[in-house]
């Protein structure tokens, strides 16, 4: 008996020794309120989740990027390219889920008549028809198949870490909001040409994760990697918005209102904090102080960030409510949203063509500069024909 105390003694006193090693390779804090006494708080790696289950904590992420691929599978079979174009398409394989040809959208996606079918914006609808409607169902389309990997492969990548980081509420909170103040931005500036706004929830989480590093700055080891990660992520999805049926504007959006919703919404991460003198009841005191402080840390911070939400989001919608377009008065911001090219078109204004049948065959001519086209088909939709008449006269 006296033996297994002697070797149960020894072995706590090895774990303390151990203990007490890690303990001193920690960087010192001294807080005010422990009069004197030492803390250590370990730094940590932007990347890498603490305290959070993998499998329970992500599951708000995975059921957007679910609701994403649903949204582009029903558009895809909505466009069903094999029938309304006739076999004209890329990827004929896929039968009703094939692609409109490249000329017609450069990221493998249906054409802009699906696109308005399924609530993308466009200048008429807002305009003229009040679709108000639409900026709710914008920013779950995506322009093509090139556009939806990228773009959720990218929600992942940074979604699911912030989500480990701080919880499914906070983040599904950005994401929504970021989607929606996308869309409010993109409509301040939509023309007469159909856009998706599915960037604007991806740009948000990037602002998130911008602000999470700033107030957080201190905290994180590996924060300039982090930062060119950002850098990377933006550069990429900003620039394949300016192809066709993207619009940057409501990355722009959701950018500004993940950035603030961050500083108002995330917290400090919690560490671990060791007395390095044990004090009893005293020292569990100052733990729960510290604790309470993380949770209600900054509120000057917070509280100017939700001010300027807010402003950003009501003074958005009384905007778009009104009408206002700031395209008409900004002639270059059009190329922001897509960069002209001669494999794509950027044209945005109202096309008319003349349409003869005869013979089993449809000629088209374009009322602006004359070019025509026979195709070897009349059984075609007036939406169908919009089309082409748009990619004859660009």
């Amino acid at each position: 008996m006296a033996d297994s105390a002697s070797q149960l003694q020894t072995q706590i006193e090895i774990k303390q020794s151990h203990q007490e090693k890690e303990l001193a390779n920690l960087p010192i804090i001294t807080f005010p309120e422990t009069q004197g006494q030492e803390y250590h708080k370990a730094k940590a790696p932007f990347f890498k989740s603490r305290g959070r289950k993998r499998g329970t904590d992500t599951w708000v992420i995975s059921v957007f990027v679910i609701l994403h691929v649903v949204a582009f599978a029903a558009t895809m079979a909505v466009n069903d390219c094999w029938r309304n174009s006739h076999g004209n398409c890329a990827l004929k394989m896929l039968g009703r889920l094939s692609f409109q040809p490249i000329s017609e959208n450069p990221l493998l996606g249906p054409s802009a008549s699906t696109l308005d079918q399924m609530g993308a914006l466009r200048q008429t609808f807002l305009k003229e028809y009040h679709h108000t409607w639409r900026l709710f169902t914008c920013p779950w389309l995506h322009a093509g198949f090139i556009h939806l990997i990228l773009n959720l492969g990218c929600i992942v990548l940074v979604g699911i870490h912030l989500e480990k980081e701080f919880g499914p509420v906070r983040i599904g909170i950005i994401y929504i909001f970021s989607a929606f103040v996308g869309s409010l931005a993109a409509a301040l500036f939509v023309q007469n040409s159909p856009v998706v706004c599915a960037s604007g929830s991806l740009f948000g989480l990037l602002g998130a994760m911008l602000s999470g590093l700033i107030r957080n700055w201190n905290f994180y080891t590996d924060k300039f990697a982090a930062i060119v990660l950002l850098f990377f992520v933006s550069t990429i999805n900003f620039a394949i918005g300016l192809l066709p049926y993207i619009d940057n504007f409501s990355s722009i959006g959701g950018f500004i209102s993940g950035f603030l919703l961050g500083f108002t919404l995330l917290f400090t991460p919690q560490t671990r904090i060791v007395a390095h003198s044990k004090a009893g009841i005293f020292e569990h005191n100052v733990k729960s102080s510290i604790n309470f402080k993380l949770k209600l840390d900054r509120p000057i911070m917070r509280s100017v960030s939700l001010l300027l939400f807010v402003l950003v989001i009501l003074g958005f919608l009384a905007a778009v409510l009104q009408g206002l377009n700031i395209s008409q008065y900004c002639k270059w911001c059009k190329y922001i949203d897509c960069v002209p090219s001669k494999r794509w078109s950027c044209n945005d204004i109202t096309t008319n063509c003349e349409t003869i049948v005869s013979n089993s065959q449809l000629t088209m001519t374009c009322m602006g500069h004359g070019n025509f086209r026979v195709f070897p088909y009349t059984n075609i939709s007036q939406a169908r024909m919009k089309d082409l008449c748009t990619l004859l006269c660009s």
